[in-house]
């Protein structure tokens, strides 16, 4: 199945999703503006007050709140974290709109209204509120453009919807799965527009039948978003992705399969390997009967977080990160010494259970064109110290720890460093835009590309072997864990980078390469 064929068939699934987030989120800041909006009314302080709170909102980066939500709500991941953070950015534009058309009520019908001998509050309802309607819609249009758009960033956190398809399609290079997402993402913002339009020209020029049927659509959508996301039968054609392989794995009957009838969680960080890695677990837990909810695209500690508070069920991290990142270890160990202390602390602090490795170790790897290499006379990273270049790296890389201690040991103080996702580092350093990478020991472009892998001599880098994490409740499954031990060193070095070829230069979607995966290993 092409890319283009599966993006197809996971459409009605994350649409619905998309949709019913952006709506929900919409609807509760709509609630909460106009509420703010009338105990505002007459109180200056409250109004500025109010607005000053949701423009400073504003200006946190919509990646960084939707990662604030989580520790905030205890770990939760997808739709909570995302409906919360959406709504914070919704309220501003409807606010600011509301407070503006009410207060600027023409004050000549106000005085009227009054000396007909209505109330405060009737003039508020009957003159102040319906005169001011128009204004109020076009804040919630505007609000509406922009929720829809800042959606597909959920994706971050867990939250189905069509960011999966810009997450997965800007890692992997595959142009065709970005512009599908973004397609659909700009599709969904103009009808919803649209609606709204329908129903301010209603309103402004009194046609009530109007308006209410730019409602009705409104609400035909949100349950129809609803039935996508919550009726069994919408979820077929997803799971229809996975059984091609769990037909090959057996002969079967479904009841048959050691984890039939039951459902897990598997994530990903975002980045090739990790999509390759979490489909691959996917695939191999359908093929054993069981119902899997895929959450691409996941923040490191997001997704690290998710299954320590049982939120996923189980994903591959790298022993090294874990030594540094979460041990906060700076010493050197080796490989099998670092997979022992790494498996007993998380067991011991998190309960989290390692079931074992999967064969290959994905480390940081300096690289540089060899004519570069040639030409400044370096063979390992200690002949960088004292030499003023560029040094490019994935922006998780240059704030962890491991960067801070290769720095020191090697005195790389003068390389000055540009944060850039993965994809972009080998066209960067072919094209003299930076003069040495930090790339990834099993990344398929690495034969292809010219690059001199530099000598890491004094071992500034710990080793990162690939691990099977489970979650403290999965843990207490042994049929799940027999599954996943299937796995266990059985990918080589050669085996993953293979299938991030497959993704990173012919252009394969992560799904097809995790099935190459599996095959090369049975």
């Amino acid at each position: 199945m092409n890319t283009l064929q599966q993006n197809w068939l996971d459409l009605p699934i994350l649409l619905s999703w998309h949709l019913l987030l952006s709506l929900f989120a919409i609807a509760t800041a709509a609630v909460l503006a106009f509420g703010l909006t009338l105990a505002a009314d007459g109180n200056p302080r409250l109004k500025t007050f109010s607005l000053t709170i949701s423009s400073i909102v504003q200006t946190i980066p919509a990646l960084a709140l939707l990662a604030l939500m989580v520790p905030l709500l205890g770990g939760a991941i997808g739709f909570l974290p995302a409906y919360l953070a959406l709504t914070a950015y919704a309220v501003l534009p409807m606010l600011q709109n509301s407070i503006t058309g009410i207060s600027e009520t023409d004050p000549r019908l106000v005085d009227a209204a009054r000396g007909l001998g209505m109330s405060e509050k009737q003039v508020l309802f009957k003159v102040r509120f319906p005169l001011a309607f128009p204004v109020i819609l076009a804040g919630l249009r505007t609000a509406t453009v922009w929720t829809v758009g800042m959606t597909t960033l959920a994706t971050a956190v867990g939250a189905s919807g069509l960011g999966v398809y810009i997450f997965t399609g800007l890692q992997t290079r595959n142009h065709t799965t970005t512009l599908f997402g973004c397609f659909f993402a700009a599709a969904l913002s103009v009808v919803l527009d649209q609606i709204l339009r329908m129903a301010e020209h209603a309103v402004r020029s009194r046609r009530r039948k109007l308006a209410g049927f730019a409602f009705a659509i409104l609400a035909v959508l949100l349950v129809s978003a609803a039935a996508g996301v919550f009726w069994p039968a919408s979820n077929e054609l997803a799971r229809e992705r996975y059984e091609p392989v769990a037909m090959q794995e057996t002969d079967t009957d479904e009841a048959g399969l050691p984890l039939s009838g039951q459902q897990f969680t598997t994530g990903s960080k975002s980045y090739v390997e990790s999509y390759i890695l979490g489909e691959m677990l996917a695939l191999h837990l359908e093929a054993a009967g069981a119902t899997i909810d895929n959450r691409p695209s996941m923040g490191s500690t997001i997704l690290f977080d998710a299954l320590r508070q049982n939120k996923v069920d189980t994903y591959v991290d790298f022993s090294g990160t874990i030594w540094a990142t979460l041990m906060k270890r700076e010493d050197p160990a080796t490989r099998l010494q670092t997979r022992i202390e790494v498996a007993s602390y998380l067991l011991r602090e998190h309960g989290v259970t390692v079931v074992g490795p999967l064969g290959f170790e994905n480390n940081y790897a300096l690289s540089m064109t060899s004519e570069k290499a040639s030409q400044l006379g370096i063979r390992s990273i200690s002949d960088l110290a004292g030499l003023r270049l560029t040094i490019g790296g994935d922006p998780e890389i240059f704030g962890r720890p491991e960067w801070g201690r290769l720095r020191e040991l090697y005195g790389l103080e003068l390389l000055s460093t540009r944060a850039m996702q993965a994809i972009y580092m080998f066209d960067a350093v072919r094209n003299d835009q930076v003069d040495v990478i930090i790339a990834y020991s099993t990344d398929g472009r690495l034969a292809d590309s010219n690059l001199l892998i530099l000598e890491d001599s004094l071992r500034g880098f710990p080793p990162y072997d690939a691990l099977i994490l489970v979650s403290p409740s999965a843990s207490e499954n042994p049929a799940l864990i027999r599954v996943l031990s299937e796995l266990v060193n059985r990918i080589s070095d050669d085996d993953m980078r293979r299938a991030n070829r497959l993704v990173e230069v012919d252009r394969l979607p992560p799904r097809a390469a995790a099935e190459r995966l599996l095959e090369f290993i049975r």
